[in-house]
């Protein structure tokens, strides 16, 4: 692999990685209706401000989310939306794995 392939999919590895735990795709699930505050997603995930906290970090290191300070608080948006696609694509090839595990059971 030249280096400019291999960065390229460096950089999508990085992308998917950011996405890579339940919390997070729970925060971009989220934030595809609305933007929330922190406080919100705090509230939504059952964690401490500064688990939270981190875990957007992540997303937005990624891109995928971005943030806005309105006074004292901190809002976040889905910068990327197009990542639902990604939840589609994955949501498909676990129900087509399912299936497959049910015909060799049947």
């Amino acid at each position: 692999m030249d280096p400019k392939t291999q960065a390229r999919f460096e950089a999508l590895a990085a992308v998917i990685k950011a996405m890579a735990h339940p919390t997070r795709l729970f925060v971009v699930d989220q934030l595809s209706s609305r933007e929330r505050c922190v406080c919100e997603l705090t509230d939504l995930i059952g964690a401490d401000v500064s688990t939270v906290s981190k875990h957007l970090a992540v997303l937005k290191a990624a891109g995928i989310v971005a943030s806005e300070k309105r006074g004292s608080r901190i809002y976040y948006n889905l910068r990327m939306p197009c990542v639902l696609s990604f939840f589609g694509c994955v949501e498909s090839v676990i129900k087509s794995v399912a299936r497959e595990s049910l015909g060799h059971v049947e």
